[in-house]
């Protein structure tokens, strides 16, 4: 019964997502790599609703990862692995698929061959190892030696095509249950082990490394492979799989029917020793990318109009957006120490006292006792001299000074006179190394303490948290870790979220550790599963910030992490087979399943919480990230895997984490777009213009087509420009002069192609916002040196090579050679190497204005 829920979901795995798949690359031509299509389905084997199947998902798990072969690359061993090769699929092709699956650890497996276009020699070996494998299946009767279902299909080759017979593979499978093969059951010519009634085997048997006369290299060679889960019966064998049909017509596409009516014209053009024309497919394909490319610039070209029209309305309204409020003031409390002169404790020596209680220092000042709250004090600092005197040095927090500026309590008390510093010295330095330990660490706490206070002072003030009742539990998920984690010292220790009326509670054995997150105050919620990262997780990106422990924050995340941590003793390489590493690894995916299956359940229900009537303003729901769309790049100091999501584009495993919502991007520019790049930037310019742009730096130039294939879907306009530009110029000029950027084009000063078909004579141009990677022919009288250039250059020669350009314009080559030539007679530069002088003839060849009248001559080198 177990092989056969596992022969079920295989089935409906190849039927419904392996099959849909290939014929919707085929169709719409994608470009697809083996291993993406591996992935998928191994993602639809491990979670078995995808293909329509009722079984729980912590019972099933691979038996190998799915493998997609094609391109003449062809490996038919069980150990066989997908490549990152795109999906090849042109005409006389020939694509293997194979899936297997477990279900409570028994196996199962498929493989189907599909031929497109099919060559006379495809369709026949086809139909031959067809009938060779239903032979196969035949002989497995109780009674009869396993050998017998190699011999049957050996002798259908041997009668139908016995010149495919050195290609037939030397086996027709192996025995299969609890191991994927089992060794003593080998369908092959020498087992004469006798086949026995519920043995079950997996029917494995194709033709490797065929011939095909073809001049396409791709096409030369290539394999055929079918196999089948049997059960033996105890009349007939039973096939698992057999609803995943094999037959011609179902594994046969054709798309070259058309092109039957245009042979004899091929034919006669080839004759008269004309070329011939390409095929369909290839015109097809080119047509698609052609017009798929025309129609986003088209997109572009529109979504640039809406877009300047939008931010020119809203410039012309006064409100390019809410600021951050950077200037904010920053408020103090009143430092007091003590409130009357009765609360000083007693003096004990003229000696420095700490007062914890009261957060105090007392220094004895000519003969008194002075108090000065640890607050005012600055840095403290001890050392020695020679005469083994040590010394203890106090500053004093002045305002006025640079990094001191007014605040409350010296603009209350203007007449006040301030101590700057001061100093003792003492014979003991084991207590002039406690009084400065002791006050570091008080100032730490109250500075600590004062911190928190003000960052609590700017807070929203929330809502409270309804506690779910008897009519309502709460939804739990339990042995979470938080970010970021809680300050205090102590080992960490997991806790549990809980979903309540109004808002979620996530809280620890600790009573001090809770935090409360309202519905309300969420502004974007993610689930994002473990795939190939170590942890599964939901984050919530809030509207207002909150505190977690001390720490003020915008985003919170929950997670688990999905694999232990194990250490190999020994430290010696472990086989793939190893039994040890093959229970370890299904361990591992078991845990990961159901962590995954706990978080899907949780979101699941707090999505059906969310759906209630009385939420329908908040418009939340949990949303997942898209990993097929994700790119590498380094938005803040490390390279991290970005990926969007329908309304966001996210970074949720490296802190510190990047939410960017859609709807607040203004545009988006690609910075360092050129041939013979590695690598591009990215550049988020938000509509409110007073917040600093986002730079995603290093994206490998591999990922550009598919950003820019989903910024276009997501109705993002986005440039193109082959440097870096200063954006906070940029935005500074906007903002200074919004009209003179409405007048003038608004963002199209960024639009390449339309900056590159201007004409070379017209004088107009978008002073202060078009950047240029040219050389500027021409300074204006009127320019301002003093300005900030649009654009970052780090090449500081070409500003130095402009200047020069304007003393030699008019200059013929001949005169700049013989004043070159005199130059280095005068300096001794003869031994110059000839690299250097190449590159000077290269900067005197790209600043002259005329002409060559013909090439240097050459200057005999001086040794």
């Amino acid at each position: 019964m177990n092989v056969k829920k596992a022969g079920y979901l295989t089935y409906n795995v190849m039927n419904k997502i392996v099959v849909p798949k290939l014929e919707n690359v085929i169709d719409e031509e994608k470009k697809v790599t083996h291993s993406l299509l591996m992935d998928e389905a191994e993602k639809a084997i491990l979670e078995p609703t995808k293909a329509g199947v009722k079984l729980r998902a912590e019972n099933v798990d691979i038996c190998y990862p799915p493998i997609f072969q094609s391109g003449g690359a062809f490996d038919l061993r069980p150990s066989a692995a997908s490549n990152d090769e795109l999906l090849y699929y042109d005409s006389g092709s020939v694509i293997i698929c194979a899936v297997g699956s477990r279900y409570n650890s028994y196996c199962s497996n498929i493989a189907r061959s599909f031929l497109i276009d099919a060559t006379p020699l495809q369709s026949k070996a086809y139909e031959v190892l067809l009938k060779a494998h239903e032979a196969a299946i035949g002989a497995l009767k109780p009674g009869n030696k396993v050998s017998a279902a190699y011999q049957a299909a050996l002798s259908v080759v041997e009668r139908e095509a016995p010149e495919l017979v050195p290609n037939l593979t030397k086996s027709a499978g192996t025995g299969i249950g609890l191991e994927f093969r089992e060794s003593g059951l080998n369908l092959n010519a020498k087992n004469d082990r006798v086949v026995k009634a519920k043995m079950i085997f997996n029917v494995s048997i194709g033709f490797q490394n065929l011939q095909n006369q073809t001049n396409k290299p791709k096409n030369q060679m290539f394999s055929l492979l079918l196999a089948d889960t049997v059960i033996v019966g105890e009349n007939n064998p039973e096939v698992v799989t057999c609803k995943s049909s094999k037959a011609v017509k179902d594994v046969a596409y054709s798309f070259n029917e058309d092109e039957e009516e245009e042979e004899r014209p091929k034919v006669k053009a080839e004759a008269n020793g004309t070329e011939a024309l390409p095929s369909k497919t290839t015109l097809r394909s080119d047509n698609q990318e052609i017009s798929k490319e025309e129609l986003r610039r088209q997109h572009q070209a529109e979504l640039a109009r809406q877009k300047n029209e939008e931010t020119g309305r809203r410039l012309a309204g006064g409100g390019s957006g809410a600021g951050d409020n950077r200037a904010s003031a920053k408020t103090t409390t009143d430092l007091i120490a003590y409130k009357n002169v009765n609360d000083l404790p007693p003096p004990r020596d003229l000696m420095i006292q700490i007062d914890q209680k009261n957060e105090a220092v007392l220094f004895p000042i000519y003969g008194s006792m002075v108090p000065f709250h640890v607050a005012t004090i600055r840095t403290v600092s001890s050392q020695q001299d020679t005469n083994r005197n040590c010394y203890i040095r106090i500053i004093f927090n002045v305002p006025g000074t640079p990094f001191n500026p007014h605040d409350t309590n010296s603009l209350k008390h203007q007449g006040a006179i301030y101590l700057k510093e001061v100093s003792f010295r003492s014979k003991d330095p084991r207590h002039i190394g406690e009084v400065v330990g002791a006050i570091k660490t008080l100032r730490r706490q109250v500075m600590a303490r004062e911190s928190e206070r003000a960052e609590r002072a700017t807070l929203v003030t929330q809502e409270k948290l309804q506690l779910a009742g008897n009519r309502f539990k709460p939804i739990k998920l339990h042995d979470l870790w938080i970010r970021p984690v809680f300050g205090g010292r102590g080992r960490k220790i997991p806790g549990t979220l809980e979903a309540h009326l109004n808002g979620f509670r996530f809280a620890t054995s600790r009573p001090e550790e809770r935090v409360d997150v309202m519905f309300g105050n969420i502004k974007h919620a993610f689930f994002q599963p473990a795939e190939k990262e170590m942890i599964t997780l939901v984050h919530f990106h809030l509207h207002n910030h909150i505190m977690v422990g001390n720490k003020k924050t915008k985003d919170v995340q929950f997670y688990v992490e999905v694999m232990d941590v194990v250490q190999t003793l020994g430290g010696g390489k472990r086989s793939a087979y190893d039994p040890d590493e093959i229970e370890e690894e299904q361990r591992e995916r078991a845990r990961k399943n159901k962590i995954n299956m706990d978080f899907q359940s949780f979101v699941n229900r707090v999505n059906d919480l969310w759906g209630q009537p009385k939420f329908n303003g908040l418009d939340l729901e949990f949303d997942q990230p898209l990993r097929d769309l994700g790119f590498h790049g380094v938005p803040h100091k490390a390279s991290a895997f970005i990926v969007p999501t329908s309304s966001c584009l996210v970074e949720l495993i490296e802190t510190p984490f990047l939410v960017v919502t859609l709807s607040e991007i203004e545009i988006v520019n690609l910075e360092r777009v050129g041939l013979g790049q590695k690598n591009f930037d990215m550049t988020i310019v938000f509509k409110d213009f007073k917040k600093d742009v986002l730079r995603i730096d290093s994206i490998p130039s591999s990922s550009l087509d598919s950003i820019k294939e989903w910024l276009d879907t997501t109705d993002i306009k986005y440039y193109e420009s082959r440097l870096n530009l200063n954006w906070r110029q940029i935005l500074k000029t906007i903002t200074d002069d919004p009209q003179s950027f409405i007048d003038d084009g608004g963002w199209e000063f960024l639009n390449l192609e339309a900056s590159d078909s201007e004409s070379e004579n017209s004088e107009e141009s978008d002073q202060g916002y078009e950047p240029s990677d040219m050389e500027v022919d021409s300074v204006t009288e009127d320019e301002d040196s003093d300005s900030e250039s649009l654009v970052e250059s780090e090449d500081e020669e070409e500003e130095d090579s402009e200047e020069d350009s304007e003393e030699e314009k008019g200059k013929t080559w001949a005169e700049l050679e013989r004043e070159a030539t005199n130059a280095d007679r005068e300096k001794g530069d003869d031994s110059d190497s000839e690299e250097e002088r190449k590159r000077r003839k290269g900067k005197t060849f790209g600043k002259s204005r005329g002409p060559p009248s013909g090439g240097f001559p050459k200057r005999t080198k001086l040794r």
